[in-house]
């Protein structure tokens, strides 16, 4: 059985500088991590993100939201990994909490 979960971060950016940085992170972790091990793509229409990441024979998809003063991500992990979906969300909560911060300075 799939599961689904959900972490909203808040932040002081507005919604295009926010944006960037979100978009950044992605690319960022696409080409250090995710392509070396999967294949994945991201198609943004406005301020929304729809992520897609095939790994392990499996498929994880994930809509980022993003708003003047918050990012809500919302993934879904099919049951192979739902077993770490706690590790996963907390991995997903700093990373956005990190990326969001006022004062971060992007990793290159």
């Amino acid at each position: 059985m799939s599961k689904s979960i959900v972490v909203t971060v808040p932040h002081d950016l507005g919604l295009e500088k926010a944006k960037k940085r979100v978009s950044e992170r992605i690319e960022l972790l696409r080409r250090d991590y995710i392509d070396k091990l999967a294949y994945s793509e991201v198609a943004w229409t406005g301020d929304k993100a729809d992520v897609r990441v095939v790994a392990f024979g499996q498929t994880v998809t994930a809509q980022l939201d993003v708003k003047p003063d918050s990012l809500r991500i919302e993934v879904q992990l099919p049951w192979v990994f739902a077993l770490l979906a706690d590790k996963i969300q907390g991995t997903l909560k700093s990373n956005a909490q990190d990326t969001l911060q006022i004062g971060h300075t992007p990793k290159t």
